[in-house]
């Protein structure tokens, strides 16, 4: 990896300014709550016996304790469904030629996001999933902004935010089953009593899934990460093979894997971004086989009563566990991020609705935790109202998280041990840069790119790593990079300078071949005092090169870059075709 060191020769340009300025033109909230790296956000949505939510409350109904101990409340909101749906913050006008990860989203909260297990559910459960949205678009009120995604072995974007209720009927109308490739597709209607597979390869499908699940979740945070208020994740998933125990309040330790260092990252940023997941189960309503009266009991009649009573518990017995280990974990995620676990029934789309009425009412309470530990810890938060007959929902505590520390901890169990989709630690600058992948928004970017010159060239731009296979001729691109510096971390050292540590990458995809080219360069920076207000306002512009073959085929460029200190990414693909169009920067800039 080429590594760039800029120190004082930082470029600003104007086009942030006047993107940042378009995203401000967006209605605001009549009150925001800025977090803090510190502070811990906790929503509670309040409803009475007959599940109506409940308003009007204060700080002072409630008391909120971490592990036990009383903490003092910082920052209180109250949210109430809006009388009409907030609009959708427009895309920003863009110069030809320029990209950005810019999500259209409503304005204020809260978000709505349909996301789609094929990965975990079984085909006929997915037809039922998809007959049952139908049913809820049918009778969607007006104004309703949702957004759509699917979770196969990675993450996909189907359809952004939008209101357009006809046109997510006619997405759903013409999606299709996908088969899992990780899970028996030999399945009943209920799907329990599937085919068993092997006991090394029921484990390893296990992993698999497992890994790919906190993926999926661990982008999904990524790219809701910049949208303001609270997320409402409605998960439609047949299982999630995650042991992670738990006693309703608070989550035991699982093994010390790639896994858990995952898991502990993603609710982590889940908890800071206000996302809560409301787990579907996609069977619906599930029966016990012996129940059936064409199982004949599930025993002959020649067998004696105690026999046959016998039989009839142990089928019971594996009946239940296979419904507890069904969903039995996908309640602990609900839980741990406020949301609600929605089982046994048929009416999926009953439990949308409810969620969205549910998610839109409730109180945002903020506090800096008087244990300043960050020791990777789980604590326990729970919250009490003065309120009588109501019930709480919240999530029931958090991870305290060093993600510098998590890095080490995963690179040094990573390099002992090599087999199983768990060894290796999750890298989220390789999950940003993955063709097709929703953009990460954590990080916000203008990207510009035109050819260099008119001229191909018979080798790739210096620094480049071609894949063997791929020949020449190319033609050379400059990629132009607008960093959001307030989404930065930038410490600074007593002299006042601010030092942020970036990683910059250019990929180039064929639609047939898969990656074909890569560009990846390190850029230290060291911003003076007197530059740094500047640079928030303005943004900070990077450039690099990459080549493109000329011969035939669809390509597509993935730019990205990593807060190296954070962790943050932001990315932006862009079609290839689109900017060979542009005049050459040579044209431009004799």
């Amino acid at each position: 990896m080429s590594r760039l060191y800029l120190l004082a020769s930082i470029v600003l340009v104007p086009c942030f300014s006047t993107f940042a300025a378009a995203q401000s033109a967006a209605p605001e909230p009549a009150t925001t709550i800025h977090a803090t790296s510190d502070m811990v956000i906790v929503d509670v949505t309040v409803t009475d016996k007959q599940q109506s939510a409940v308003h009007g409350l204060t700080a002072d109904d409630f008391k909120i304790y971490e592990d036990g101990h009383l903490q003092t409340v910082k920052n209180f909101e109250e949210h109430r469904s809006p009388a009409a749906p907030p609009p959708i913050t427009p895309m920003p006008r863009l110069e030809e030629g320029t990209y950005t990860n810019f999500t259209p989203a409503p304005a204020t909260g809260p978000l709505t996001i349909l996301l789609l297990d094929t990965l975990n559910t079984p085909t006929v459960d997915q037809i039922t999933v998809r007959n049952q949205l139908l049913k809820f678009l049918k009778q969607a009120k007006p104004g309703t902004e949702i957004a759509i995604f699917v979770l196969g072995t990675r993450l996909r974007l189907i359809k952004g935010f939008t209101s357009d209720i006809n046109e997510l009927r006619t997405l759903m109308e013409n999606s299709k089953p996908e088969v899992s490739p990780l899970i028996d597709t030999v399945a009943s209607d209920n799907a329990l009593g599937a085919r068993e597979a092997a006991p090394d390869e029921k484990a390893q499908r296990a992993a698999a899934r497992t890994r790919f699940t906190l993926d999926g979740f661990n982008q999904l945070e990524r790219y809701l990460g910049s949208l303001q208020g609270r997320k409402n994740v409605i998960w439609f998933s047949g299982s999630f093979p995650l042991t992670i125990g738990g006693s309703g309040d608070a989550l035991n330790p699982i093994p010390e894997t790639m896994l858990l260092d995952e898991f502990k990252d993603t609710l982590t940023m889940m908890s800071r971004s206000q996302i809560a997941v409301y787990p579907v189960d996609a069977v619906g309503l599930r029966t016990d086989p012996m129940n059936d009266p064409e199982n004949n009991g599930g025993f002959s009649t020649s067998e004696s009563s105690s026999s046959s009573s016998d039989t009839i518990n142990s089928s019971h017995g594996a009946f239940n566990g296979e419904v507890a280990n069904a969903y039995g974990e996908m309640k602990n995620i609900a839980e741990v991020t406020g949301g609600k676990l929605y089982f046994n029934s048929n009416d999926l789309a009953g439990a949308i609705q409810n969620v969205i009425d549910s998610g839109a009412n409730y109180y945002t309470i903020t506090y800096v935790p008087t244990n300043s530990a960050q020791n990777g810890f789980y604590r326990k938060i729970k919250v009490e109202t003065t309120r009588n007959g109501v019930s709480l929902a919240y999530r029931r505590g958090y991870y305290t998280y060093d993600r510098s520390s998590q890095k080490q901890a995963s690179e040094a169990k990573a390099s002992k041990d090599e087999t199983g989709p768990e060894a290796a630690p999750y890298d989220a600058l390789n999950a940003a840069m993955m063709r097709g992948a929703p953009a990460p928004t954590q990080i916000m970017l203008l990207i510009s790119a035109r050819p260099t010159t008119a001229d191909s060239e018979p080798a790739a731009a210096p620094g480049n790593s071609v894949q063997p296979k791929v020949k020449g001729p190319f033609r050379r691109y400059t990629v132009r990079y607008n960093v959001a510096a307030d989404n930065l971390s930038c410490p600074a050292t007593p002299d006042g300078i601010h030092h942020c540590s970036l990683q910059i990458l250019a990929f180039v995809y064929d639609s047939y071949r898969g990656l074909v080219n890569t560009q990846v360069d390190g850029v230290k920076l060291g911003i003076p005092p007197a530059r740094y207000d500047a640079i928030l306002a303005h943004g900070i512009e990077l450039k690099q090169e990459i080549s493109v073959p000329t011969e035939d085929g669809t390509y597509f460029l993935r730019t990205g870059v990593r807060d190296v200190t954070s962790g943050r990414v932001g990315a932006v693909e862009l079609p290839v075709a689109e900017a060979a169009k542009l005049t050459p920067v040579s044209a431009t800039h004799p």
